[in-house]
């Protein structure tokens, strides 16, 4: 799992495309997948990678449905068959130090291990290179989360520089994919 280390608060209500892997369907959330959304996002193994807004999950999920919304990144449920097995989006980074879009995903623990992470990553970043044309997407991930160091190596981004938070100290290190690969 890997995520932009933020403290602010942080919205969501995009309409996003469905992507489809060999395994998965990344679909716009419903207010149906509040439950699970706040099962993954309240569970410490998983949040653990993370940098989590000041506000609860439950309440995170709810801000996606209220009117107004105006913001204007990618995010998805990420479902393989039936059943809800993550989260995914392509924003622009909340950091400073990242000049450009950065991807973030989490599974619940039970789909670690079978290359849905792969799956979920390439995905979302081929729509990020691809779709929206950018030239380049970043990852920003916890030095120690040496899971997502690896599969994001595999997928082709590189390692740029490690990000150090003005106000906590906490790195996180940058990876990077060009469209130019």
């Amino acid at each position: 799992m890997i995520g932009a280390r933020h403290s602010g608060p942080c919205s969501f209500a995009r309409v996003s495309p469905a992507l489809r892997t060999a395994r998965l369907l990344l679909k716009p959330y419903v207010p149906q997948d509040e439950d699970a959304f706040v099962r993954l996002f309240g569970d410490e193994a998983v949040t653990r990678w993370m940098g989590m807004p000041d506000v609860d999950a439950r309440t995170l999920f709810r801000r996606a449905f209220l009117p107004g919304n105006t913001v204007t990144w990618d995010i998805w449920a990420v479902w393989e068959g039936e059943t809800y097995v993550g989260h995914a989006e392509i924003k622009p980074s909340p950091n400073a130090q990242v000049d450009g879009h950065e991807i973030v995903y989490a599974l619940v623990p039970e789909a670690w291990g079978r290359g849905l992470g792969g799956e979920v990553a390439e995905a979302v970043t081929a729509h990020g290179l691809e779709t929206l044309g950018l030239d380049a997407v970043h990852a920003t991930v916890d030095p120690d989360n040496s899971a997502s160091l690896a599969l994001l190596r595999r997928l082709g981004y590189e390692d740029v520089r490690d990000l150090v938070d003005d106000e906590t100290g906490e790195v996180s290190r940058m990876l990077t994919v060009s469209s130019r690969r």
